[in-house]
């Protein structure tokens, strides 16, 4: 599937996590711990344009002008609650990062995004945002929070998830074209629950040992 806007992240081992992340009989804990990793590595892609500034350093032999990541003008926005299952790998990476939160439920009959909660850190229009959200399904949670977001007219907004469906990129894009996304896996589709398949079940559940 080509899309405009839309990494396809196929890493070896991006992979291979995925797919022990995806058995059903994977235990919370491992479950938990294969985000922690695979977000470590997606970090690697979605930062690979990161601002950079040159500090002065002295090595062993000499003074010298070297460059270092900007972390304090990135932002991870958490899409709560199966986002901060992203977050920790992702702050591993880029541990100067700020933190930001968007509280969002699905309302099971509608499917429509309910938002809760909302806190960013200040001075938004200087800052680069990575929205964090392991799954892309109906795309309605995705759409609610980054209109949300741009509200705050941040510098730029990327979005990122473990998995995307068809339907949600479509959703998503059509109401967010400039706005790219990141994916380890575009799925097959929806179910009649809105519900990824394949996928690997609910994210939030699995990484909270909650039903």
């Amino acid at each position: 599937m080509s899309l405009p806007q839309v990494h396809h992240i196929t890493h070896p081992l991006v992979q291979h996590k995925l797919t022990l992340m995806r058995q059903k009989d994977r235990s919370t804990s491992g479950f938990r711990r294969l985000l922690n990793e695979i977000s470590m590595l997606m970090a690697y892609e979605i930062t690979r344009d990161i601002p950079t500034q040159l500090i002065e350093i002295e090595t062993p032999l000499e003074t010298m002008q070297a460059p270092v990541i900007d972390g304090k003008k990135t932002v991870f926005v958490s899409i709560l609650r199966a986002g901060n299952g992203f977050l920790d790998g992702m702050l591993n990476v880029v541990p100067g990062a700020r933190v930001g939160h968007v509280g969002l439920y699905r309302d099971p009959k509608t499917l429509v995004a309910v938002e809760y909660y909302f806190k960013m850190p200040s001075d938004m229009h200087e800052r680069d945002v990575i929205v964090l959200d392991p799954m892309l399904a109906t795309g309605n949670s995705a759409v609610a929070a980054v209109e949300r977001l741009k509200e705050c007219n941040p510098k730029s907004i990327r979005f990122v998830c473990l998995l995307a469906a068809p339907e949600g990129l479509k959703n998503f894009h059509g109401s967010h074209p400039d706005v790219p996304v990141y994916t380890a896996a575009i799925d097959r589709g929806l179910n009649e629950h809105g519900y990824i398949v394949p996928g690997l079940g609910d994210a939030g559940d699995r990484i909270f040992g909650t039903k």
